[in-house]
Order: structure tokens, then C-alpha cells, then sequence
């Protein structure tokens, strides 16, 4: 008989609002026992903007709160409590014009300076979006000073195929001892515009939110969902969600590949893994008519089988990673491309496992709280996904390395979950999801580590859906792998990180 499948969403309690620094103390107090800081939002009620704070461990996702009352201006920082926060304080800022006092480096994250006048988004706030607000062109920010320095801003329209960002290089003429960040280019106010959707329609936007990993966000969102109403997913569809995350992260992996390739100039390797990551994406589009899987995961279980029979999809997928260990196996014998990765932008593994560093970036440091093992959901217990090894060396190499062991443990889940869905039978693919009124945090494994939804719903429509992204809580430690390194190498730990700037300008 197939194991009943799992629901990724919080078996943890939400614990009651308190004060500020009670919450504050709370939180540290749980991270030093070995719970996960996993992200702290902030959402606008009747009484007053509730902030709540997540926390990760083996049994699911614990929620903590507090309330800052109608009219109030500031709070106490979390951030010199708990560095993994700098992100989280400044985007509350943005949202919601409220101060997070003591706060290190106050600036604008994810919207830009504008004027005190202009209304706040305020996610949990019924109403439209306000107007536009335009970043200052004029604006420079500096934070290392002295003879000889001067500012390189790179972005945020590049050459090639890159996301819209700005990066403030502060440097002497090779050196980085510091890094600026503009992400405020790529905000789209998701937050917002979940608000007031029905929560059958509130998959199609989440699958849209970060578009390298469409599935990994729709199966966080709707794990939510399951868990508000009950629902517990059939087996079958729990098997065909594995199938589409699984090609979601190889493809995801080897498009990392093939920028690094390309950074290096190796031609022949770029194209290679290119049209390796083109084979994998045509093959989820003869699966379900979409090369990004979109439209397959549906609150509930999925919206079909696979248009692809067992055997050819077997068939397939051995002849693709055939190929792909191959190149692989040249790529990794090149002295030139391995001296470019060799200690490039490491993060230490002290400060990854300080911050809770998610997926490759925690995991080549030393670091791994990879859901499928920790919290596991859909199909993953019954498949037992294993772990695909220990590194530490905390550079772009080691991220590289990871990811050819994720790409190895994804053709065998693939294998694995192929075989019991043939043997699954006509089994229903979605069961009833009538959520109504609820709340609840879903969580899935994405190629760049842990997506989170916390989802609220009355009367069966969303006031609050707030998506945190595992590039959100990675991309802040961009700013710290420099040391030692130039700007030769700036491209290359760009990739090693391989996450999505649409994923942190939400």
C-alpha cells in the first residue's frame, strides 16, 4: 500500500502576541537551542502591525508574534539580536514607514527613497497598491572612505540575459571592501496583489512570483492552503510534484553551470549545458504543455498526469543524465575553470550557520536545512531523497560541487518516483480543498533552498499571503564573500550564488 502523502505546512503552533523585546528574547533564546531563524514579516491589522517571526526546526514551522499598536513610529531592532533580520527590518521599513530603532544600515531594500507624503503598500491592508514610487537617480550611497576610492555601479541594465539589479562596487581598482545592493528594480508588489484572490486563484500568481522555481512556490503556497483546510494529497499527485520540483532544480542547477561556464569563456561548456538545461525544460513542456511546469501543482494534488509515459520518461531521463555526467566530468577536469572557483567567494561556516544559509550557499559551507529531509512533504518520505553529501569549503567550487551532487540525487528521485507512479494505478489526482477561513505556513525545497508562505484566509479569499523566497535570505550574503577577492571574480560568485533578484524584490 503507498504511504499516505505528506503535507509540507506548519504543524506549529502560532504563539500568542506579546511585547517587542519579549519576542525578541524569545527568538534568540530559541536559535541558540538550534531552532532556525527563517524570516520575520509584518502584517497591517485592526489592532496594529502584528510582526511575526518564523522559526524552523524538525517538526514544522513555529510562528511568534507582537503587536506594535495603531500609531506607532519604531520599534527595538531584532537585527543586533539576530543578524539574519538586516534583510527582513529594512523591507518591513519599506512596506510599512515603521522604524526599526538601532538598526545598522537603515536604506531602502526593495522600494527606493521617496517622499514621507507618499502612502506605504502596507500588505494586510484592505485597498489598492499605491502609485508608483520612482527610485532617485541621484542618489550614491558610501560606506568605505578614503584617498583613491571611488564607486563602480554595475547594473542595473547589464549585457546578456541578467536580472535588474544594481550593484554599488566601493574600490580602490581591484579590491571589494564593500558591496551595495539595489534590488528595487525587479519589486512588483506580490504581496499586495495576492490580497482579495480567491485561495484556488492565489497558485496562479505564486507560481509567477520567482520564475526559477515556479514549482517550488506553488507547492509552498498550496502546502499551506492543504494545511488550512485538512487536505491531505493522494499519493499519485504527491509522486507527480516530486517529478516536476526534481526537473525544476536540475534545470535550475545547470543554468548556475552554464553562467559559470560562460564566465570562465569556455564556449564549448556554455553551449553544452545550455542545451542540457533546453533538453530538461522541453521535456517538462511534453509533460504538461508548459516549460515551467506551470499550472500542474493545484491546492489539493495536481491538475493531471504526465502527458509522458512511464517508459519514455525512464528512457529520457537516462539518456540526460548520461549526457550530463559526461560534460560534467570534462568541465571538472579543467585546471583553468576549477583555479577560477578555487577559494572565490567563500562564506564561512560559522557565519552560514549563524544567518541559516538555505540550499547550495548553506550546504557548501557546512550548512544544510534542506526540507525534503528535515520537514519532508508530498511524496519525500516515501522516496527517502537521502543526503547528497557533506562540503565545507564554503567557496564558489564547493557551491558547484553541491549542486552536481543535487543534480545526481535528482535523477535518482526521479527514478524512484517514476517507478511507484506506474505502480500507483488510476488513482484520484487532487482531493476536495474548500479552505475557508485559516491560517497557516507552507514550505517547499527549491533549487536555491527554502521557499516559505504564510497564509491567511476569510471567508475563502487571501488578506494575507506573504512569500519568502530562498534568494531573500540568501542574497544579503552577497555582500560578505569579498575578502581577498577582485573584480575578475565578481562573475563568478555571482553564479556560484545562483539565486533570483525577482525573488528578493517581491
Amino acid at each position: 500500500m503507498s504511504p499516505p502523502a505528506a503535507t509540507g505546512a506548519s504543524t506549529g503552533p502560532v504563539k500568542p502576541a506579546g511585547s517587542v523585546p519579549g519576542l525578541w528574547a524569545t527568538l534568540a533564546a530559541e536559535a541558540a537551542g538550534g531552532q532556525r531563524f527563517a524570516g520575520l514579516m509584518a502584517t497591517q491589522r485592526p489592532e496594529g502591525i502584528v510582526l511575526s517571526a518564523h522559526l524552523a526546526g524538525a517538526g514544522g514551522i513555529t510562528t511568534h508574534e507582537a503587536v506594535l499598536p495603531p500609531g506607532t513610529g519604531s520599534y527595538p531592532a531584532l537585527t543586533p539580536v539576530l543578524g539574519a533580520a538586516f534583510w527582513y527590518e529594512r523591507e518591513i521599513h519599506d512596506l510599512f514607514g515603521v522604524v526599526p530603532a538601532r538598526h545598522p544600515r537603515l536604506e531602502p531594500l526593495i522600494l527606493p527613497l521617496h517622499d514621507e507624503g507618499q502612502p506605504r503598500p502596507r500588505p494586510g491592508t484592505p485597498g489598492p497598491e499605491p502609485a508608483g514610487i520612482w527610485p532617485d537617480e541621484h542618489s550614491v550611497p558610501r560606506h568605505v572612505m578614503g584617498a583613491g576610492l571611488f564607486t563602480i555601479p554595475h547594473g542595473p541594465v547589464r549585457s546578456g540575459v541578467m536580472e535588474s539589479i544594481e550593484y554599488l562596487v566601493e574600490t580602490p581598482g581591484e579590491d571589494i571592501p564593500h558591496l551595495n545592493m539595489r534590488v528595487f528594480y525587479k519589486h512588483r508588489g506580490i504581496e499586495k496583489r495576492f490580497e482579495g484572490m480567491p485561495a484556488a486563484d492565489g497558485v496562479l500568481l505564486a507560481e509567477r512570483t520567482e520564475g526559477v522555481a515556479c514549482i517550488a512556490h506553488a507547492l509552498a503556497y498550496c502546502h499551506a492552503i492543504e494545511q488550512i483546510a485538512d487536505a491531505r494529497v493522494p499519493w499519485p499527485a504527491a509522486l507527480v510534484r516530486v517529478l516536476h520540483a526534481e526537473l525544476e532544480r536540475i534545470a535550475s542547477h545547470l543554468d548556475t553551470v552554464t553562467r559559470l561556464a560562460d564566465a570562465a569563456g569556455l564556449a564549448v561548456a556554455t553551449a553544452r549545458f545550455g542545451t542540457h538545461k533546453e533538453r530538461v525544460l522541453r521535456l517538462v513542456s511534453q509533460m504538461c504543455g508548459s516549460r515551467f511546469g506551470r499550472g500542474v501543482v493545484v491546492p489539493g494534488g495536481v491538475s493531471a498526469l504526465p502527458r509522458v509515459s512511464g517508459a519514455d520518461f525512464l528512457a529520457a531521463i537516462s539518456r540526460l543524465e548520461k549526457a550530463i555526467s559526461a560534460d560534467a566530468r570534462v568541465l571538472m577536469g579543467t585546471a583553468s575553470f576549477l583555479d577560477r572557483l578555487r577559494r572565490t567567494g567563500p562564506l564561512r561556516p560559522q557565519r552560514a550557520r549563524e544567518h541559516g544559509a538555505l540550499g547550495p550557499v548553506g550546504k557548501a559551507s557546512g550548512f544544510s536545512d534542506d526540507t525534503r529531509l528535515a520537514r519532508p512533504y508530498d511524496a519525500y518520505p516515501g522516496l527517502g531523497p537521502g543526503d547528497p553529501g557533506r562540503h565545507a569549503g564554503g567557496d564558489a567550487l564547493a557551491r558547484l560541487r553541491v549542486r552536481w551532487d543535487e543534480v545526481s540525487q535528482s535523477f535518482h528521485l526521479l527514478r524512484q518516483a517514476a517507478d511507484e507512479l506506474t505502480d500507483a494505478g488510476d488513482g484520484p489526482l487532487r482531493v476536495a480543498c474548500a479552505a475557508a477561513d485559516g491560517r497557516a505556513a507552507g514550505w517547499a525545497e527549491a533549487p536555491q533552498g527554502e521557499v516559505l508562505y504564510d497564509v491567511r484566509l476569510e471567508d475563502g479569499h487571501l488578506t494575507r499571503c506573504r512569500p519568502r523566497s530562498a534568494s531573500f535570505h540568501n542574497l544579503v550574503l552577497f555582500h560578505e564573500v569579498f575578502t581577498g577577492d577582485i573584480l575578475t571574480d565578481f562573475p563568478f560568485i555571482e553564479a556560484s550564488f545562483g539565486l533570483s533578484v525577482a525573488g528578493v524584490a517581491l
